[in-house]
Order: C-alpha cells, then sequence, then structure tokens
C-alpha cells in the first residue's frame, strides 16, 4: 500500500489528527524532604485492586495514575491534572509525589521495599516473581504509558481510499504492526527529546557499571527491561503472538504482561485476542516523567508524538522487518546513554525528520501549535533545552535530589493552594467539582456528557446515575422538582401539612403590584420572584417602605420572573437545612454580606478590601461569593443611612443585604451540632410532603434554644430543589460537611460495602 499517497486523498485528510488517547503515569510517594515513605496506600483512596484512575503498582509506595479514554487531547490533559490533585490531596499533607523517573533513595536493603499490599492474591504473587527475577529496586523506577489509538472515522478512510486489502480487520492490522515497527526504528528520537532519567539516588545501583550522567537510564539497558534472552518479532501480528506465548510456555516470562517492549500491542485482556479481534490500539512505554510539568508531560509533548505517529504511518519502512526493529533499538540505546549536554549523534537524520514533519503538515493541511517545531528543533540544536539536559544542567546548581523535592514541593502547595476546584473545569459550577473530585477519589467513573451544562455520568461496576448540577439525579422526581421551584406551591403544599409558613400574595403584574401598596407600606415585608433560585431579585422591608422603594424593589423581582411574590417578613436567623434522603446531613446559619468598617475606608474601599479573599469569587467557582454593589445593596445601605462613599465608624457593621444567600455575598456558618433535633425533624418532614430526597429547605428561626412546638418558633421561607453544596463543604467558619460525599454514598450505597 502507498500510505503517503492514501493520506493526501481529500476523504482523508479531514480526519488525520483525529485519535483517541489514554495516558498511565507512574510516581513513588515521598515525604517534604524527599525521603520514600513508609506508609500505606492513603485511606480516603478506595483501596480497591481494580480504582480506575488511582492504584498502586509493584510498591505500595508507587502510584499510578489513569485517565479515561478520551477523543481529544484537551479532555486527556483535563483528566490528567484532576486526578493528580485528588492524588495530591488525598496524601497526607506531609506527603508529595516525586517528580522523577529516576526513584528516590532507596533503603539498603532490598526486602525493606515493601511490594503492594493487594487484594488480590495472585497480583501480589506476581509481583513477588518480578522481585526475583529483576530485583525490586529496578522496579521502583516509574514512567509515563501513552496508549493511541487512530480515530474509526480515519481508518475506514483510509480503508476506503486503497484496494490492495479486501478485509478491514487485516488492513487495520498492518496500519498499526507499520506504525509499532516503526515507531520502534525511531523511538531514539523521542528519548532524545523527552528522555528525561540523567542520574539515579543512592542506593538503586549496587555496582559502578554505569557512568552517569546519561540522557536516559530507564530507556537503557539499564533501566527497567527484559533479560537478553526475551526476543519478539514484530513482523507480523501472528508472529508477535506465539513469540510471547511461547515465551510464557517456557516460563521465561511468568505472564504475557511481563514482556517490557516499548511498544505493547493492545486490543483484549489477552494477547491472543488480538488474533480475533485485531490490534485495538498501541501502548508507548517509553516516556520518561518530566519533571518540569506538573502532569509529568507536557501538552506539547502530546502533540509531538500524536504527530509524530502519523509521520511514523506516512513514513517508509524496511522489507526487513526484524532488523529494521533490531536496529531501532541500538540506536536507542546508543542515544539514552549520550552524554544529556552532547548533542546526539543522529542529529542529522533528527534534522530530516523535523523537516519532513513540517512537510507533512503543509502536504496535509494539519493544524499544530505555531511552536511546536520551534521548541523541537531549540533543543535539536542544543542539548541543554531537552528535558534530561535541563534537569542535568539545573542539578549542577543544587544535587538532582535537591531539586526534584524543590519541584515536588511546588507542586505539592499548588495542589493544595484551591482545594475547593479542579483546575482544570473552573468552568464548571463548584459543588459539580467537588462532587467530581469525591467520585474520582472513590473510584467512581466520571464522564462529563454535556459539560456546559454540568452533565455528569457516574459509573461503579454496572451501576449507573446520571446528576445534573452536582445534585439533580434520579431520586427526585420530575414534579418534586418542579413543586419545589414554585415557591407558591411549595407554600400551599407545606401550609396545608401544618407547617408554617410566611403569609402574603403573588402578583403577575407590576401594575397590580404598586395597586397593592397600601397592603404592605407599613409592615415588614419580602419581595421576591417566584420562581428563581441563588437569592437573585430579593428585597427586604424590615420597617415598611417608602413607595418609591417599594416599586424599585418589584421592578428588581420582575426582572427575575414573570410572577412576584410579595410576603410577610419573618424576624429571625436563617439557616439552610440539607437533607438527602430523610436525613439532615447540614445546617448552615447564613449571614446576610456585610462590612465592619475601620473609621477610614469608604463602603466602596471596604467591600474592595473584603472581596480579595481567595475564598471568595464569582459564579460559584469558589466557596463564597464576591460582595456587589448593585441595587438592591445601594437601596439597602440607604436604608442605614449610608452610600457608597460614606464612611462607617471604626467596629461598625453594615449589612448589604437582607437575604443571606451565600451566593449575594453572605457568610457560611457551620451550625449541625448546635441545632435542636427538632428543628431537624421539621426540616425532614418538610422535605418529605414536598415528594423529595434531596432539597436545601431555608428556616428562620428567632432563638435555636426555643423548641420548634413554640408559637411562631419558625418560618419555612423557601425549599430549594438545586441547593449548593460547596458552602458546607467550605463553611466561612465552622466544620466543614462533604455533602458530596454524603451524596454519592446516597446514590451507590454498595460503596458501603466496599469500605
Amino acid at each position: 500500500m502507498d500510505i503517503k499517497k492514501i493520506l493526501e486523498n481529500d476523504r482523508v485528510k479531514p480526519y488525520v489528527l483525529k485519535a483517541r488517547y489514554g495516558l498511565e503515569k507512574e510516581g513513588q510517594r515521598v515525604d517534604l524532604t524527599g525521603q520514600l515513605v513508609n506508609t500505606d496506600h492513603p485511606e480516603n483512596i478506595s483501596k480497591s485492586d481494580d480504582h480506575p484512575y488511582i492504584k498502586r503498582d509493584f510498591a505500595e509506595t508507587q502510584m499510578e495514575l489513569v485517565t479515561p479514554v478520551t477523543e481529544t487531547l484537551k479532555e486527556l490533559f483535563d483528566y490528567l491534572e484532576s486526578i493528580h490533585e485528588v492524588a495530591y490531596r488525598s496524601l497526607d499533607k506531609n506527603e508529595m509525589i516525586w517528580p522523577l523517573s529516576m526513584p528516590p533513595e532507596l533503603p539498603e536493603k532490598e526486602e525493606d521495599i515493601i511490594i503492594a499490599k493487594l487484594a488480590d492474591a495472585e497480583s501480589v504473587r506476581y509481583r513477588h516473581s518480578l522481585a526475583e527475577s529483576y530485583g525490586r529496586r529496578k522496579q521502583m523506577i516509574s514512567g509515563i504509558h501513552y496508549n493511541f489509538e487512530f480515530s474509526e472515522e480515519l481508518l475506514q478512510a483510509l480503508f476506503e481510499a486503497q484496494s490492495e486489502v479486501t478485509e478491514f480487520h487485516q488492513f487495520k492490522t498492518e496500519i498499526y504492526m507499520k506504525l509499532t515497527r516503526n515507531y520502534l526504528h525511531y523511538r531514539w528520537f523521542i528519548t532524545y527529546l523527552y528522555g528525561a532519567s540523567p542520574s539515579s539516588e543512592k542506593n538503586f545501583f549496587n555496582d559502578n557499571s554505569l557512568v552517569e550522567p546519561v540522557r536516559s537510564i530507564r530507556s537503557s539497558k539499564y533501566g527497567y527491561v527484559n533479560s537478553e534472552n526475551v526476543q519478539v518479532s514484530y513482523s507480523s501480528l501472528k508472529k508477535y503472538i506465539s513469540d510471547i506465548s511461547a515465551l510464557v510456555e517456557k516460563d521465561v516470562l511468568v505472564e504475557e504482561k511481563e514482556f517490557y517492549s516499548a511498544v505493547r500491542l493492545r486490543g483484549g485482556s489477552q494477547v491472543a485476542d488480538l488474533e480475533k479481534r485485531g490490534i485495538g490500539y498501541i501502548e508507548l512505554r517509553n516516556i520518561d516523567i518530566n519533571p518540569f510539568d506538573k502532569n509529568g508531560i507536557s501538552y506539547e509533548q502530546a502533540e509531538f508524538l500524536n504527530l509524530f505517529l502519523v509521520y511514523l504511518l506516512w513514513k517508509d519502512e524496511s522489507v526487513h522487518h526484524d532488523e529494521w526493529v533490531k536496529e531501532g533499538e541500538l540506536n536507542n540505546e546508543k542515544v539514552a546513554l549520550e552524554h544529556p549536554l552532547k548533542p546526539t549523534q543522529f542529529k542529522d537524520e533528527a534534522e530530516t525528520i523535523l523537516e519532513e514533519m513540517e512537510q507533512l503538515v503543509k502536504t496535509l493541511e494539519l493544524s499544530v501549535s505555531d511552536k511546536l517545531f520551534v521548541n523541537e528543533r531549540d533543543m535539536l540544536n542544543d542539548p541543554s533545552k531537552t528535558i534530561a539536559g535541563r534537569l542535568y544542567k539545573e542539578s549542577q546548581q543544587v544535587s538532582q535530589s535537591q531539586l526534584a523535592v524543590k519541584i515536588a514541593k511546588e507542586y505539592h502547595e499548588k495542589a493544595w493552594d484551591m482545594p475547593y476546584q479542579l483546575t482544570a473545569f473552573t468552568d464548571m459550577e463548584l459543588s459539580t467539582q467537588l462532587l467530581m473530585f469525591d467520585a474520582i477519589q472513590l473510584g467512581i467513573q466520571v464522564e462529563i456528557i454535556d459539560r456546559q451544562d454540568q452533565f455528569l455520568k457516574l459509573k461503579l461496576n454496572d451501576h449507573v446515575e446520571y446528576v445534573k448540577n452536582g445534585n439533580m439525579t434520579s431520586k427526585d422526581s420530575y414534579i418534586a422538582t418542579l413543586i419545589m421551584e414554585n415557591k407558591t406551591v411549595t407554600k400551599k403544599i407545606l401550609q396545608k401539612q401544618g407547617f408554617r409558613v410566611p403569609l402574603g400574595e403573588e402578583f403577575n403584574n407590576i401594575d397590580e403590584a404598586l395597586r397593592s401598596y397600601a397592603l404592605f407600606a407599613k409592615k415588614a415585608f419580602v419581595v421576591k420572584p417566584k420562581s428563581t433560585n441563588y437569592g437573585l431579585g430579593i428585597s427586604i422591608f424590615k420597617d415598611g417602605a417608602a413607595y418609591e422603594d417599594y416599586e424599585q424593589a418589584l421592578k428588581i423581582a420582575f426582572k427575575e420572573d414573570s410572577s412576584v411574590l410579595l410576603e410577610e417578613f419573618l424576624s429571625g436567623t436563617e439557616y439552610r437545612f440539607f437533607v438527602i434522603n430523610d436525613r439532615v446531613e447540614a445546617v448552615m446559619a447564613r449571614i446576610p454580606a456585610n462590612v465592619t468598617g475601620d473609621g477610614e475606608k469608604t463602603v466602596e474601599e471596604l467591600v474592595a478590601e473584603k472581596n480579595k479573599d481567595p475564598l471568595r469569587g464569582k459564579d460559584h467557582r469558589t466557596p463564597l461569593e464576591k460582595i456587589q454593589l448593585g441595587e438592591l445593596e445601594i437601596l439597602m445601605l440607604k436604608g442605614q443611612g449610608m452610600q457608597i462613599n460614606s464612611i462607617p465608624k471604626k467596629g461598625e457593621v453594615l449589612y448589604l443585604r437582607e437575604n443571606s444567600n451565600v451566593s449575594t455575598g453572605g457568610d457560611s456558618i457551620d451550625v449541625t451540632d448546635q441545632i435542636r433535633e427538632d428543628y431537624k425533624k421539621i426540616a425532614v418532614d418538610s422535605v418529605a410532603a414536598l415528594g423529595a430526597k434531596i432539597s436545601g429547605l431555608d428556616l428562620i428561626i428567632e432563638d435555636i434554644e426555643v423548641p420548634a412546638s413554640n408559637n411562631k418558633a419558625y418560618g419555612i421561607i423557601e425549599a430549594n430543589f438545586n441547593p449548593s453544596m460547596y458552602m458546607h463543604v467550605f463553611p466561612y467558619k465552622g466544620k466543614s460537611r462533604r455533602l458530596t460525599m454524603n451524596l454519592l454514598y446516597y446514590l451507590f450505597p454498595e460503596l458501603g460495602k466496599m469500605k
């Protein structure tokens, strides 16, 4: 087949860079001084051997982070970064992840390296056999496994653009076999650019067999490789399968997965499955951990690898397949053992590869990053800009170990800097981010079905749940959601069930409401939209209101909804009761947006100062919202005889909102343990009366020490069908209540049995 010609077909070109990706990244757990820890795998990560995201590799200290399969590199790195953050924040705060492929200082006694304490006895026996064959020290080397699959659209387009091979199954096999042979032949180029293991630490080598530094210990014969009697041919898929099977039958390999080639052909749980199913994808296993990227591999590396693999499909190969692969192994060994600051002996060939890749991009009209070839060419011309060169050069100022500790601490601090978010998903609501964090930690598979609409698919074994906006689930019926959304219906249902709710009236147009001014002018009352959330459009008048203020409040409310409620104002403190499955999981006192005067700054300046708090942000992406100075706040200030340029006295507290929603700048204080059980029962019974399982019920309570049965002790002002969870997880004051975890245990009760 003339693959070059086929790739240039106009029906093929649109799909050339379409692929599917997956990534596995290993790393050792160390303390803040860089010493290997002696602790077990973190308790708060599900210890299931088949955790989809965070596993143990050879050793108990060796974490393996695994992404799901993604359709784009953007998705791949979003998941990779998030899994990293979950792993970091699941560790003890005095632990971090070693950022190098070569392990930190190892114990003097090899038996002090603890093999992973897995539940599956067979997996443990396998690791013990590896320890006997290769030694425990070599097993401590970590790296990146990069899984790559051409998209089905590309493969189909390629197949239809040729006529030599009549069966798609056979065609796909030939595509991947050619790609694999070429990768094994040219992998020295990847070792040159991205090799990152120039030196070892104490107790890795028992002798002086290697003169360090080099480009990549891991990619050389001194790394984690099979013995010389393990030889497998890539001349055909049939030969590949038979060679591996024979090695296992002769006990040269304990299991098929002990074959440690730079490329594995994947497509089933057993190598023999490839014969029936064909090659599904390839696994590149020769990528060192990049210490200069927090994920261990940069987006640019992945983009270059993607293009490099397309180039290798396009590139001609030798008809002498075994010799072609063997030559590549020898060349890779030479490059791996070159000094990291010396030009490679294959520089001329490397320049040709880059030139041909650039030409390929032009010919196939591919869209790649502008700096892709610039950076790779810089590395080729200046070895100190390669990852190994940079690592070695910077290590000369201190030591490789000290540099690694410094880098690891930076990543450690960054991961803990904003523990309330997943950095890659900050465009999503905070409650959704927290739910995703907990799901990943528990080993629940997370698929984002619609990112903009906050729609997730959660899967644990065969159990699937769909979640929207953090806590809208199948546990609540559609009608229950509609009931809670409609404040009039909510109030009528609760009132008929004997619960106290504020009295009031509903208006469908502003003129009708204005004509009723006299009914409310001298009373304490609230103006609010009928069906809104986050406290939007609410105005509160504790001492009645002037007509112009009344009119302004109505205009604000009608901006949010076509119907508006005017209700009696209930005095007291507002509390949010969060109910999940007939149980109050958290109670929060909410203090309206406020500032405290210092006798010098204006209200506007005090607001700006309070908004500098890193916990305050916008659009529910942080635990607290920034305080605004809009129409409602200015109206509230006016009622206190103040304007935004007024200077309040020292210690004087000014409230900028009457409604205490955290989403409008309020402060959140956890009081779950201080609230009487009778109030909690009212909350549970009220939510049940609405037919709901998940709700945030807002109660006004004048004195939480007074029994709920006392006359007018409380009033229910609202039931929320999609209550925010983040303010309970990260309260302004008080104990954190991990409601996202409570929700997941409710959706997946089997989690309790898996502990």
